[in-house]
Formats: C-alpha cells, sequence, structure tokens
C-alpha cells in the first residue's frame, strides 16, 4: 500500500496544550461524577481518607514512572521499561493485560454514553448509539495523532470547567454566599454518626473502590512519546498530579460530605454531583450532570482507543504481536493497530449478547486487579532500572522520592491490597479471574521467551 510505511515511526503530533490537557484531565471520569456516590454511602465522610490513600499511591507510582519515562520515553512505557527491568516475559504479559484492560473500557464506556443519548432519544436504540459513537472514534483515531489530542483537549476542558464550577459553587454554599442553597456549612462532616461511622473495615474497603478511579493517569507517558520535548512533557505532567487528584478529587468530594449527609440514599441513587447541585438549588442539575458524564464517558473511550492501540503497536513493534500491528501510515499512525483494539471490542460485546452472563461476567472481572499488577511492575521496574543506571554511573535527572524505601513501601501496599481483595468476597472474583487470566499470559509469553531464545542460538551455531 502506498500510504503505508514499513517503518514503526509515530508521528509527533501532539502539542504542549494536548499532553497537559491530557495530564490534567486524564484522571477525571464518570467515577467520580456519578460513581463516588456508591464510596460515600459505604465509609461516610473518611471517604476522603480513602480518596487521600489511593490518590497517594497514585502520585508515588506516576512519580517512579517518570523516573523512567523522563530518561526514555517510549509508547510502550511501563510494558517496555518492565521488558529491559525484569525480563521479557514481564514486559509481554504487562502489556497484553493492559491492552486488555482498555478494550473491554471502551464497549463499557460506549454503552455508557449510548445510554445517555437514549434516555434523551428514546425511538433510536442504545445499540444503535453504542456503534455510531465507537465508529466515530474509531474513524478519528485513524486519521492522526492530532485528532485524538484535539478532540481529548476538548473533553478534558470540559470536564476541568465542570468540576472548577462546581468547586466554586460548592464552596459559595458552604460559606453561605449561594441565596438559592438549601445547605451550608460543613457540620455534616460529623453530624451523621460521626466522621468515620462505619469504621475502619469500611475505609478500607472504600479504597479498593477509589483506587481503580485513577487508572488512565499514566497514559500521559504514553501519549507525551508522540510530542516534541517528552521529557518535559513527563516531568511536567508528573509535578501536577499532587494538585490534580487534590483539586479535583479530594476537594470536590469535601465539598458532597460537607453538604450532604453521608446516608442520603440519593447520593448511591443519582450520584453525588447531581445530589448536591439539587441541593444548592442549580437549576436543570440532572441535565448538567448527564452532558458532563457523557463527555467524561466519551473521553474515556476515546482514550481507550488511543491507549489499546499504542500498547499493541508497542508490542508489535517488540515482536510481542502480530507484525501488522506495527504498520503506519502516512500520518504515522498505527492503523492496523487501532482496527485491531476496536474489533476485540467489538467481539467482548458480541460474547455479551451471544455467550451466557457468567461468560461476560468473567471476562469483566479478569480486568478487576490489572490496575494493581501495572503498578506493582512499575514499582519493580523502577527499582530494578535505577540499580542498574546507578551501576552504569548514569545521571539520573528525575527521580523518585525517597528511594529505595518509599518504592518498597508502595510494594508491599499493593501486594497487601491484592491478599485483602483475595478473601474479601467482594473482590475474590475479580483476583481469581486476573489471576488466571494473567498466570495465561505469562506462559504464553515465556514460550515466545525460550522459542526466541532458541532461534538466537541456532542462528549462532550456522554462523
Amino acid at each position: 500500500m502506498s500510504s503505508t510505511q514499513s517503518s514503526n515511526d509515530l508521528e509527533q503530533g501532539l502539542k504542549p496544550r494536548h499532553v497537559t490537557m491530557l495530564s490534567i484531565a486524564g484522571v477525571i471520569g464518570a467515577g467520580l461524577f456519578v460513581g463516588s456516590g456508591h464510596a460515600i454511602a459505604a465509609a461516610g465522610p473518611a471517604v476522603l481518607l480513602a480518596y487521600a490513600a489511593a490518590g497517594t499511591l497514585v502520585v508515588l507510582v506516576m512519580r517512579m514512572l517518570a523516573e523512567m519515562a523522563v530518561a526514555s520515553p517510549d509508547t510502550g512505557s511501563f510494558s517496555t521499561y518492565a521488558d529491559r527491568a525484569i525480563g521479557h516475559w514481564a514486559g509481554f504479559t504487562i502489556g497484553w493485560l493492559y491492552w486488555w484492560f482498555w478494550v473491554l473500557v471502551i464497549p463499557l464506556e460506549a454503552n455508557a454514553a449510548a445510554t445517555i443519548l437514549h434516555a434523551w432519544f428514546p425511538d433510536v436504540a442504545i445499540w444503535a448509539f453504542t456503534l455510531v459513537i465507537t465508529l466515530l472514534l474509531t474513524a478519528t483515531n485513524l486519521f492522526s495523532v492530532k485528532n485524538y489530542g484535539e478532540f481529548e483537549f476538548w473533553f478534558a476542558l470540559i470536564k476541568v470547567v465542570a468540576i472548577v464550577g462546581f468547586v466554586i459553587l460548592g464552596l459559595a454554599a458552604i460559606f453561605g454566599f449561594l441565596p438559592t442553597s438549601q445547605v451550608s456549612g460543613v457540620s455534616h462532616l460529623f453530624d451523621t454518626q460521626g466522621f468515620m461511622p462505619n469504621g475502619m473495615g469500611a475505609v478500607l474497603a472504600a479504597i479498593l473502590t477509589t483506587m481503580f478511579s485513577f487508572m488512565g493517569t499514566e497514559i500521559v507517558t504514553i501519549a507525551a512519546a508522540e510530542s516534541k520535548n517528552p521529557g518535559q512533557q513527563i516531568t511536567k505532567a508528573t509535578n501536577s498530579v499532587i494538585w490534580r487528584i487534590g483539586l479535583f478529587y479530594l476537594l470536590s468530594i469535601f465539598i458532597v460530605v460537607s453538604l450532604v449527609p453521608w446516608n442520603d440514599p440519593t447520593l448511591a441513587a443519582v450520584g453525588s454531583y447531581q445530589t448536591v447541585l439539587e441541593r444548592m438549588g442549580i437549576p436543570n442539575a440532572k441535565l448538567i450532570v448527564d452532558l458532563v458524564v457523557l463527555v467524561a464517558v466519551t473521553s474515556c473511550l476515546n482514550s481507550a482507543l488511543y491507549t489499546a492501540s499504542r500498547m499493541l503497536f508497542s508490542l508489535g513493534r517488540r515482536g510481542d504481536a502480530p507484525a501488522v500491528a506495527k504498520r503506519t501510515n502516512k500520518s504515522g499512525t498505527p492503523y492496523w493497530a487501532v482496527m485491531l483494539s476496536t474489533g476485540a471490542a467489538f467481539l467482548a460485546v458480541f460474547a455479551n449478547y451471544v455467550a451466557p452472563a457468567a461468560v461476560f461476567e468473567f471476562l469483566l472481572a479478569s480486568s478487576g486487579a490489572i490496575a494493581l499488577l501495572v503498578y506493582l511492575v512499575i514499582a519493580v521496574s523502577q527499582l530494578r532500572m535505577r540499580q542498574k543506571r546507578t551501576a552504569a554511573g548514569e545521571k539520573i535527572v528525575f527521580k523518585m522520592w525517597l528511594f529505595p524505601g518509599l518504592t518498597y513501601a508502595v510494594m508491599v501496599f499493593i501486594v497487601g491490597t491484592l491478599t485483602i481483595m483475595l478473601f474479601q468476597e467482594a473482590h475474590r472474583v475479580e483476583i481469581i479471574a486476573t489471576g488466571i487470566l494473567s498466570l495465561l499470559v505469562v506462559a504464553a509469553g515465556l514460550m515466545v521467551s525460550s522459542r526466541r531464545k532458541a532461534q538466537r542460538v541456532g542462528a549462532a551455531v550456522l554462523n
């Protein structure tokens, strides 16, 4: 094909404003606007501790990832670093698991967006909206990375403006400056059975829930590889992750639990943002939240398509995926990786309709603990990469704090969290399903590594 180049070069088409906005709003998903209500209902105002703990973990993991990414930007990100630091099987395994995670996100987010649109236009079936949304965003991802960056820039900007507006209104209500508000003050932090009404166990359970809200923060290290000065972009994004989590999550959740009693049933029923906006007397609160959630899930779908395709491209470039996955067109877009990822997502949707419910539930559960496995691999890779770079006398420009103590602490925390999930009935299926999938992928990775080794030995003998 004349439009296809056999090289594996990606276009550096993401502008600084694209990467900046992606780094700012990449962590904002529908879970903040709607799902946080369930976490609040479970843990009470002490859910702030859960978000703080999960946010701290993400900050530390991003710092470790950035140390490696600044030194060697790569669209394969932590999968490539695991390959170099731990072994081929590790990079192979975490790369494919991460791809699988985002492939499953595509139909879930498309269905969420379609459900909102169906409520507005009931004559159009949900499946039709799902198909149109997915095909539209697939098309934009096929043409150029600039399209992804531009779409994500505006999606992200809308999310940021929405949260900043919510925070301003919320603070005005707390201090009594909002005349339409039915609520004010921060008394609900303590006046309904205390700050921690359901005990520390509920907070620990909420940590498990909130931890997965932050998945996607690491995408900026993948996207930065398609921008000019990727090291600088990654440094800026990593340095800003603390205030982003503080503003978007901790401050907005603080406003919710201050203005609405934690045991108010509407928090879990309609979502935290809509509940608070209605209490503040904001007209058309449901429509406003629905619009913002629609943008949020569409943004997540857009990022899922992009991230899955880039990870598959990286695997193809390293010989761990079909060679066709590394082919790019004239605009530097890995179009086969995009189409293969979208095709896999459609197969997952097809399985949902034709396979027994238990099969699709197992597929979903198999991605349940992948986020923690990614974080664990990042920590182990950073530990070993730092040791190798130090031994080689390399100057480390961007460093993890308090190395190696904090790196070990993160590893212990993640292993402890996985262990707790295994013994909790609500999360046991996720651990077992993810464990089975991981073992199968590890076995495949070891087989590929063994075959490569045999080929190298054979080549050496021939020479």
